[in-house]
């Protein structure tokens, strides 16, 4: 997979890129967003399948560089950066990003996260024309089309957020989705007041489900989801 590594730091961006490297990725080093931009213009070149995408850029703000990369292509963008805040991470959300990490992150993460926007929008494509009937987890079947949910064949009656929720996890099992994302994308608002909703939907699924591992709490930071043995 070519990846678009947008970092102004030389020493970090070297040090990653050999990580990345030794991963089987082809990393392509941009040092400010008008080489990044730049990146994404030859046709002929194969398209990124990840952009990795630093917000301390010398030359333009990264939220800015962020819209612009999102006018021009569908590609997934991981914002990695030191702002932590709430805000900064709802506003790149927003803006498009696909996920953000923030600094000083794990290697380890960091590629279960590439791995995991690349699979999705990979998923997305490949059911342009054949749309994805189902998600199978052990026991648990999604079926997206119709919105239904069973567990061992039985069908559990979920509620709309319920649902979008579980939806929004299931596709990206194991992965870590943070509190606020996870309230920017399944009730479309900010993190501010919507803390003990997350926490009573995810309380109402685990014994819906009858199953109460399979959404596990990451302490301080939010949930995932971990897929019962069949």
């Amino acid at each position: 997979m070519r990846l678009l590594l947008v970092e102004d730091d030389d020493h970090v961006a070297a040090a990653l890129s050999a990580v990345l490297a030794r991963h089987g990725f082809q990393v392509v080093h941009a040092r400010n967003g008008e080489e990044a931009l730049r990146a994404l213009l030859p046709a002929e070149k194969e398209p990124f399948g990840v952009i990795l995408l630093d917000l301390g850029l010398p030359d333009q703000d990264g939220y800015e560089v962020c819209g612009k990369i999102r006018k021009r292509t569908a590609t997934p963008v991981i914002m990695v950066t030191a702002r932590a805040d709430v805000r900064s991470r709802i506003h790149g959300l927003n803006l498009g990003a696909d996920d953000y990490v923030t600094k000083p992150y794990d290697t380890g993460e960091l590629l279960a996260r590439i791995h995991a926007v690349a699979r999705r929008t990979t998923s997305g494509e490949d059911t342009a024309s054949t749309p994805v009937a189902a998600l199978r987890l052990g026991s648990v079947r999604i079926e997206l089309p119709t919105r239904r949910v069973s567990v061992d064949d039985a069908e559990v009656q979920l509620t709309r957020k319920e649902f979008d929720l579980l939806a929004l996890l299931a596709q990206r099992p194991g992965v870590v989705f943070r509190r606020e994302q996870i309230i920017s994308e399944v009730w479309r608002t900010s993190w501010e007041g919507t803390g003990r909703t997350l926490e009573v939907h995810v309380a109402s699924l685990r014994s819906k489900l009858g199953l109460p591992a399979l959404i596990e709490t990451v302490r301080g930071v939010g949930y995932r989801l971990v897929a019962p043995a069949a």
